[in-house]
């Protein structure tokens, strides 16, 4: 759990620990997998899934806020060659104001 924050801090100011409990226990077992834990920015079909899963599901997103948030994300992660999922899903919540939804 440790890591998670760490690596969310490294993107972020105030870091909700609570928020991101409840991002890796909604990911769960696909954070084990080394390419399940990751986001492809880069490919539009990734982009789709957590558009239409952790966004809309977890978030409550319509299609329209979700993508401007994943732009929005991507853009701030452009540095980062390994996006975590549980980092872009924090940010995600943090861009569109869905934060305490999680936790």
């Amino acid at each position: 759990m440790a890591d998670y924050v760490v690596d969310v801090k490294a993107h972020t100011k105030d870091v909700n620990e609570a928020a991101v409990a409840a991002i890796v226990s909604y990911c769960g077992i696909a954070l084990r997998g080394a390419d399940s834990s990751l986001v492809s920015a880069t490919d539009p079909k990734e982009l789709a899934t957590v558009r239409d899963g952790f966004a809309a599901k977890k978030l409550g997103l319509d299609a329209a806020a979700a993508d401007n948030g994943i732009k929005a994300v991507v853009e701030k992660m452009k540095g980062t060659r390994h996006k975590s999922r549980v980092t872009f899903y924090y940010l995600l919540a943090e861009a569109t104001g869905t934060l305490s939804k999680l936790g």
